[in-house]
Formats: structure tokens, sequence, C-alpha cells
């Protein structure tokens, strides 16, 4: 299975230049079975990196490009009077579907967002009344502008701790941006191909859920995410939620370096990803000039970690 894993990051990697980094740990996350926030300034591929997926994982697609007018019945559908049959029809929304792209998600109303909270959790859609139940697997790639953005309205703390991780592109670098430039005129997606399929990836779920972790690694995992509730540089905490959600991307981590087995290094390389949109700073802390990264960097270096 690690030579799929990796054909997958090579298939994405043509596509996205300069960006493995992100690309694993998007791999990570879906095969962890989470949600993926991407936090960064509009036009640098975070629909491309989505899209780019979908294919290469055999994962059916939709997007939805979120502006003040979306309404929650957009998201999860709503029901419709047939004259013929005189009986409401249920029309199916745009969460229907294995791999679904929020699109700027912070520019919509509260109360759209609010429509994926129990998608997000629970993997079903609740319209008048009725519950049903989404395709497995269902992933949310959601993107946000920066904060203070024209347009653009802060996620509320409960919707950002439903995302597994939390990401940023970036800028490329000189190099990669001339790559993109002679890849945007062949359309490099169009040639992306199917490496996994889609009942590749719900057996992979459940191997890397129940994959053997050493107590040592999680009394690591819970002594981290303590540590963001007493030390001074946080305000607020993690939730237990990010405890678990740190442990599923630890295994999916060594699931792709083709380990069976999780180290404490593993933790340590997805701690700021999982941790960083779930804890808040202290003042003490932002006088300092410290930022969420140097944050986290700082707690990691306060736990000791397990010898492996």
């Amino acid at each position: 299975m690690k030579q799929k894993l990796d054909a997958v990051q090579n298939e994405v990697n043509k596509v996205i230049k300069g960006k493995s980094d992100v690309v694993k740990k998007v791999l990570a996350a879906v095969i962890a079975g989470g949600h993926i926030l991407m936090e960064d300034i509009p036009g640098v591929g975070k629909t491309t990196l989505a899209t780019t997926f979908a294919r290469s994982m055999s994962m059916n697609y939709k997007r939805v490009q979120f502006t003040p007018d979306v309404l929650p019945s957009d998201i999860l559908g709503f029901s419709m009077y047939n004259a013929s049959t005189k009986e409401f029809e249920y029309k199916e929304g745009a969460v229907f579907c294995n791999l679904f792209l929020a699109d700027e998600i912070n520019r919509t109303s509260p109360k759209t967002q609010s429509a994926l909270l129990e998608v997000m959790e629970e993997g079903t859609a609740t319209v008048d009344g009725v519950t049903r139940k989404l395709p497995d697997p269902f992933v949310v790639i959601a993107t946000e502008n920066p904060y203070g953005s024209s347009g653009t309205q802060m996620l509320p703390e409960s919707q950002l701790d439903r995302f597994m991780i939390c990401l940023s592109m970036g800028y490329p670098e000189h190099e990669d941006a001339v790559e993109i430039l002679k890849g945007n005129a062949q359309k490099p997606i169009d040639k992306v191909v199917s490496i996994i399929s889609v009942d590749e990836l719900i057996s992979l779920r459940t191997k890397t859920n129940d994959m053997f972790v050493h107590d040592e690694i999680y009394e690591y995992i819970v002594n981290i995410v303590e540590s963001t509730r007493s030390l001074w540089q946080f305000s607020m905490g993690a939730s237990p939620r990010g405890t678990i959600a740190l442990l599923r991307m630890a295994k999916a981590m060594a699931v792709i370096d083709g380990r069976d087995f999780v180290t404490a290094e593993d933790v340590q390389s997805v701690t700021k990803d999982v941790l960083g949109h779930r804890v808040k700073l202290s003042a003490r802390a932002k006088a300092q000039g410290i930022g969420i990264e140097q944050g986290i960097a700082l707690l990691l270096k306060s736990v000791e970690a397990p010898r492996n």
C-alpha cells in the first residue's frame, strides 16, 4: 500500500508544485478520516489541491462557493412538492459526495456555516426531521481567506474544532512558480489518474485505526494536549477532540511512511497542524511577538518525548 500512497502523492505533486509537505498531511488527514481547513490568500492552489486529490483517490467530488447568499438548503438539500404525486420529494444537497469542497467558508453566514456541524461530526444530514447518511468515505476540505479580508467573518471555535488539521499553502518558490506557468497552459490536472479506489481507502482507514500504539505514545499525546491548558503562552487549550485527532494523524503519517507503529516524531510532525487552530495565544505571548508556530514549538520543548 505504501507504493500506492507514494503514487497518490506523486500525482498531486505533478499539479501542486513545491508543496510536498502539505500534500502529505492532506493525504494523512484523508486516511485518518478527518476534515481539512486550508487558510490562505486566494489563488495559491487550495481548490486545485482538493480537485487533484479527488481524482487521484476516485472520490466523487462537489464544490460550493460560499457567499453571503448561500443557504443551508444548498448544502443539506430540501424538500420540493411534486404536483403529479402530490407528495414532497427530497432533493439532495451538495454534501452528498465523497469529497466536499467548501470554498471560502468564512464568507458565508454563520447559519450556513453551522449547517456543516452535523455533517462533519456525524456524517449525516438532517432535513425536515429526517436524518440521511452521507456516502462513505466523506471528507470536507474547506478553504478560508485570512481574517480581515473583505467580506469574511471568523469561524466559531465549535466549527474550527471539527477540522482535524489546519494548513496553509503559502506562496510558491521562484522555481516552482516558473513550473506552474509552464504547466498551466497544458492543464496538468486533466492528466491526473486514479491510484486508489474508494474501497481501498475504506480498508486503509480500518487498518490505520487498528494500528498498535505503545502506551508511552498515548501518554505523550495526552501530555502535549494537557500542556496547552496550563502553559503561559496559551489562554485557551485544546479539547479532547484534539487529542483524538493528534493520535489519528500520527497513525496516518506512520502508514504513509510504511510503518506499523507510531513514533514520537510522527506526533511532533503534525502537532502544529492539529492543535494550532484549537488553541489561543495569551496576551503575554502576543506582546512578546510569539505566533502559533512558535507557541507550539515551545510546547513541544516543554513536554518530554518517549524514547523510541
